[in-house]
C-alpha cells in the first residue's frame, strides 16, 4: 500500500499499526484550586487535600495529622462552605477561580488560533479539573512537550513548587512522557507591573472618591518559611515596589501587608487586617486595595478582602472602602499570560 506523503507513521511501520499522535505542544496553566460544591463534605475534601499537602504545612505528620483531622477537619468545612456561597458562581455551579482559569485558558487558545501545533488547556492544584487527567488529555491529544504555567507571578514552594511536584509525581507512571517546561515567576517583568499599574488606574478612576492610601495586600506565609530560604517575600516586596514606581506614587500613599495568615505562627508582616485597622484608627478615611499576586479573583480577594477587611475599615472609622479587581481574564492580564507563554515557548514553536 502507498503511503501519503502527510501520513505521520514512519515508513518502516506495518500499514496495521495504530497512528500515534504526536508532533504537538501542550500548555497547561496551573492554579490553586477550589472545592466542587459547598457543602460540608466537597469543602471537607478539599480542604484535606490541600491542607495535606507538605509543601503548605511544613509540620511534621505526628504533629499536624491530629491537629488537622480531629479539629480542622471537623470545625472549618461548615464556615468556609459559607464563605464560598457568598461568591460562588451559581449559573455554572463553580467557584469564581476555576470559572476565571478556563476563561483565561480560552482566551490564550484563541491568541494562539495561527498555531494549530499548540493545544492549550488549564488544571487545578488541588479538587478539579485535576493536574494528571488534563497532562493525560495533552499526550493523548499528541503533545509530546509540555509548559506547565503555574499562575502564580511570585515563586513559593507552597504555590508554584507543588503545582509543580504535582506535575512531576503523574509524570513518574507514564511510560511515555513529553519533555516539560516549568514557567518561572515572572514578579519583575515589565509586562506584568504595567499591567498591574494599569489595573490600578483604571480602577482608580472608576472610583467616586480619591483614596488616601492604597494597600497593595499579597497571601502571607509563615515567617519560617522565608526564613528557610524560600524567596517569595522578596519577590512580593519588588512587585510592589515596582508598581508603586510605575504609578508614580509617593512612598507614604502605598502601603504593602500581607493576609490570609492561618494558625498561631507568626506569619510575614505586616498583617493585613491589622494593616486595615491602623490606618482607620489614625484617621484614614478612604482607602483602596489591590492584591497583585492574585492572577484570578478567589475567595481570599473577594470575601476576604473586599468584605472581611471592607469591614474592619468602617468599623473602625472608614467612610470609602474599594477593592480594584484582580487582573482575571482582562485585556491587561491575558498580555500577561500570552507574554509568558510566548517566551517560555521559545524554539518549540
Amino acid at each position: 500500500m502507498q503511503r501519503s506523503i502527510t501520513d505521520p507513521r514512519p515508513a518502516h511501520w506495518p500499514s496495521d499499526h495504530p497512528d500515534v499522535a504526536h508532533g504537538r505542544v501542550g500548555v497547561l496553566l496551573l492554579n490553586l484550586g477550589t472545592p466542587d460544591a459547598t457543602d460540608y463534605w466537597s469543602m471537607r475534601r478539599y480542604l484535606k487535600e490541600f491542607l495535606s499537602d507538605r509543601r503548605v504545612i511544613e509540620e511534621p505528620r505526628w504533629k499536624w495529622w491530629p491537629i488537622l483531622n480531629l479539629i480542622i477537619l471537623t470545625v472549618r468545612p461548615g464556615p468556609k462552605g459559607r464563605d464560598y456561597d457568598t461568591i460562588w458562581n451559581k449559573e455554572r455551579n463553580e467557584g469564581p477561580l476555576k470559572t476565571i482559569t478556563r476563561s483565561q485558558a480560552e482566551k490564550l487558545a484563541t491568541a494562539f488560533g495561527d498555531q494549530p501545533r499548540v493545544i492549550i488547556d488549564w488544571a487545578m492544584r488541588y479538587a478539579n479539573p485535576s493536574t494528571a487527567s488534563r497532562i493525560d488529555a495533552l499526550a493523548k491529544a499528541g503533545c509530546d512537550r509540555i509548559l506547565l504555567v503555574p499562575l502564580y507571578p511570585q515563586y513559593a514552594a507552597a504555590t508554584t513548587a507543588t503545582a509543580a511536584d504535582e506535575a512531576f509525581r503523574h509524570l513518574m507512571t507514564m511510560r511515555w512522557q513529553p519533555a516539560v517546561r516549568v514557567a518561572p515567576p515572572w514578579h519583575d517583568d515589565p509586562t506584568y507591573i504595567e499591567a498591574i499599574a494599569s489595573s490600578v488606574r483604571t480602577g482608580l478612576a472608576k472610583l467616586p472618591f480619591e483614596p488616601e492610601r492604597i494597600v497593595a495586600t499579597f497571601h502571607g506565609m509563615p515567617q519560617k518559611y522565608l526564613e528557610s530560604g524560600d524567596p517569595y517575600h522578596c519577590q512580593c516586596m519588588k512587585t510592589s515596589r515596582l508598581v508603586r514606581e510605575a504609578l508614580g506614587m509617593p512612598q507614604e500613599r502605598w502601603v504593602t501587608s500581607f493576609q490570609s495568615r492561618f494558625g498561631s505562627d507568626p506569619w510575614l508582616q505586616p498583617y493585613t487586617d491589622e494593616t486595615v485597622e491602623r490606618l482607620a484608627k489614625s484617621g484614614v478615611k478612604r482607602l483602596a486595595m489591590v492584591a497583585p499576586g492574585f492572577s484570578a479573583d478567589c475567595l481570599e480577594t473577594l470575601e476576604e478582602l473586599d468584605v472581611e477587611n471592607r469591614d474592619i475599615f468602617m468599623e473602625h472609622g472608614g467612610q470609602q472602602f474599594a477593592y480594584i479587581p484582580a487582573l482575571n481574564d482582562s485585556d491587561d492580564g491575558m498580555r500577561v499570560i500570552e507574554a509568558v507563554v510566548r517566551r517560555e515557548l521559545s524554539g518549540w514553536v
